[in-house]
């Protein structure tokens, strides 16, 4: 019942500076965000990846509303990339952005200053080895979103896209991108949408979920199963055994901070395992998100404000 809450909190100016404002927020997000700077972030990472993790890395911040804001997104992600370079982990780790960060949302021409933007990042990411997706954000920005990735793949073909098994439209969706050299990250979506357009119940969204992995997993693409749901993990194996699917072929992707001893066991299995890394000050949003989306976050959380005994 919390979760709809949650989730209009998460665009709540009022909401924001209160959360933001709590001395004990800090220590929980820390659980979450992996700095708010791009060097705690770097060290993040060169700990995940020397234990056989790779990962994407999302320098946080969305809802843009001026282009020198999406410069300045566009610029952090370019600063983000040379230091990957620098630390030779341009094969290890990708990127992954939110395009309303890059000036998506914009009322003049938003399309397109998010495409110059992103463009920038993409040539700079294929230029050192490595790769960038389009994380997907509520469902007005879907077609606009899916425009930019048939752009950028002229050029830059392995650059991915994400898909939201609560949308009604997915299913559609993932069979149009389920071709050779097609990178697709499937979640099951964590905006509030309304039922003209997604899913609402667990139920229909798992479901929903499970039809279009088995879409994904049949097609020439290469899937990459965002989930942290023991349930839909098992299935995807299954179907990757199914349509003969090699390891390498398809990953499992998770949360920075989220199920740890999973992410390592499924590594150590022999999976290809991708931890999604979210660093940078304007942490707000995708924290109450991950509140959101699972009781066990939000039960950690509200525990901090406990005193301690």
């Amino acid at each position: 019942m919390l979760g709809p809450v949650l989730l209009a909190a998460s665009r709540s100016d009022r909401m924001r500076r209160i959360v933001a404002a709590a001395p004990i927020t800090r220590p929980v997000v820390n659980r979450f965000v992996a700095g708010d700077e791009l060097h705690p972030a770097m060290d993040n990472v060169r700990e995940l990846t020397a234990s056989g993790l790779e990962v994407t890395l999302d320098h946080l911040g969305e809802d843009v509303t001026d282009e020198a804001t999406a410069r300045a997104t566009r610029d952090a992600y370019l600063g983000l990339l040379r230091a990957l370079e620098t630390e030779g982990l341009g094969t290890r780790a990708e990127v992954s952005v939110k395009l309303s960060a890059f000036g998506q949302a914009l009322p003049d021409g938003g399309h397109d200053i998010a495409l110059e933007n992103v463009r920038e990042v993409a040539e700079l990411a294929t230029a050192i080895g490595t790769t960038v997706t389009l994380d997907m954000e509520d469902h007005t920005t879907v077609d606009s979103t899916l425009g930019i990735l048939a752009e950028l793949r002229k050029e830059h073909p392995d650059t991915g896209a994400v898909i939201q098994s609560y949308l009604f439209r997915t299913e559609d969706d993932a069979r149009k991108l389920a071709v050779a050299g097609s990178r697709v990250r499937l979640v099951k979506g964590a905006y509030k949408e309304p039922a003209s357009v997604a899913f609402q119940s667990k139920a229909e969204v798992d479901k929903a979920y499970v039809r279009v992995l088995k879409i994904l997993m049949a097609g020439d693409g290469y899937p990459m199963v965002g989930s942290h749901d023991p349930r839909m993990i098992a299935i995807a194996q299954e179907l990757a055994a199914r349509y003969d699917r090699k390891p390498g072929s398809y990953e499992f992707q998770m949360l920075y901070g989220i199920r740890t001893a999973e992410q390592r066991r499924l590594a150590h299995d022999g999976e290809r395992m991708r931890i999604y890394v979210p660093y940078g000050a304007d942490w707000y949003g995708y924290f109450m998100r991950r509140l959101a989306e699972r009781p066990a976050n939000l039960a950690f959380f509200l525990r901090s404000f406990l005193p301690s005994r």
